[in-house]
């Protein structure tokens, strides 16, 4: 049974155990330095740790046993100098620079191809991949050279960022990201060429005229079914969309989930037609819908939502969850989720109801169930 749940906040990484029923925080580790994402690879055991320290920069920590060590952090390779010794500068759509450095560890995912390997997204927007459990990191030119990616741009940061790495269990080569704002892309070859797949979404944040570009969407948040991997769930900037087979357009159940935003998506890992996505209200506001926090379920593959509240705040509340504040364990029973106001619950009975752990922890940025 999964015990354990890897917390990534503004102000360090926390560990939550189960014992004898009963859950138990232990002091942060990087107390004090925000954590954007942690993993736990159960090949090995070891832990990832993505520090965000600002003004000096993004550091990755691997844990084996007891003792952290820093690994090289990925690393945007720098373009040529042209005649006179200038810097070629790479142009967005708009005509501003381009950046070459990385800004932010946004996802962390497996490689099962090799022992050690692991994807990272980034922001500004490119994708790594280390087959040395992070001791080395190869930049995915594929994806980067993509004539569409002068049409990306930052969805809540100034610049693109990928913060979903999807690995297909049936084959390992088939990889799909999702970045905010560029779209879903796939590549089945193991990285070397990258296709679109974001067909049947729709962006209401430009003109109509552009609402079904593949190029500008955004999805929030991908997550997919374990054992039906064809099946896959999106939270997106307005709406929720489901791909429920190989190559098939996305289809969207906003309408019957009355849900148009969102970022947290979690899918259950066994039955492809469940689904948990938390509602709230977008842009500017970013709070609870009605200031209740609830949480929308799935079990009949978007054609009904359950409304999830029992143990959840139901008034007054502004606690906001992140794309990674959602987690689901391993056989789809007990969920955790946090929030930008440091609260912590667990759902047990597949959300049906939610305990609150902890109210005092610093703003929640990422949870990951522990394999046991």
């Amino acid at each position: 049974m999964t015990d354990t749940l890897l917390v990534a906040t503004r102000k360090g990484l926390f560990t939550l155990r189960r014992k004898a029923g009963t859950f138990r925080i232990a002091d942060p580790e990087f107390r004090g330095v925000p954590v954007s994402m942690a993993l736990c690879d159960p090949r090995d055991g070891a832990t990832y740790a993505a520090l965000d320290h600002g003004h000096f920069g993004v550091k990755l920590h691997r844990r084996t046993g007891r003792t952290w060590r820093e690994i090289p952090a990925p690393v945007y390779p720098q373009l040529p100098k042209g005649p006179g010794g200038k810097v070629t500068v790479e142009k967005e759509g708009g005509g501003r620079p381009w950046p070459r450095t990385l800004r932010l560890v946004w996802s962390l995912e497996i490689d099962p191809r090799t022992k050690g390997g692991l994807w990272c997204g980034t922001i500004p927007g490119g994708l790594f991949h280390s087959g040395d459990g992070g001791s080395s990191w190869q930049f995915n030119e594929g994806l980067w050279s993509q004539p569409a990616r002068k049409k990306w741009f930052g969805g809540g940061f100034d610049t693109p960022g990928i913060h979903s790495v999807i690995v297909d269990p049936r084959n390992a080569d088939t990889v799909t990201v999702a970045i905010s704002c560029g779209g879903v892309w796939r590549t089945t070859d193991g990285g070397k060429r990258w296709e679109n797949v974001s067909h049947g979404m729709r962006a209401t944040y430009v003109p109509d005229a552009q609402a079904g570009d593949v190029d500008v969407q955004d999805p929030h948040r991908l997550a997919m079914c374990a054992q039906v991997p064809r099946r896959i769930w999106c939270q997106h900037h307005n709406g929720i969309f489901v791909r429920k087979d190989d190559g098939a357009p996305w289809r969207e159940v906003t309408a019957k989930a009355k849900s148009r935003f969102g970022f947290a998506c979690a899918a259950h890992p066994e039955d492809p037609d469940t689904a948990w996505f938390v509602p709230a209200e977008k842009d500017e506001c970013r709070v609870p819908v009605d200031g209740r926090v609830v949480v929308l379920r799935t079990t009949d593959g978007g054609r009904s939502f359950d409304v999830l509240t029992k143990g959840l705040p139901p008034k007054n509340a502004f606690d906001l969850v992140y794309r990674h504040g959602l987690d689901v364990t391993g056989d789809g029973r007990l969920l955790a989720m946090g929030s930008t106001s440091g609260r912590l619950w667990i759902g047990e009975g597949g959300g049906e109801r939610w305990r609150e752990v902890d109210a005092c922890l610093p703003p929640i940025y990422a949870l990951r169930w522990v394999a046991s």
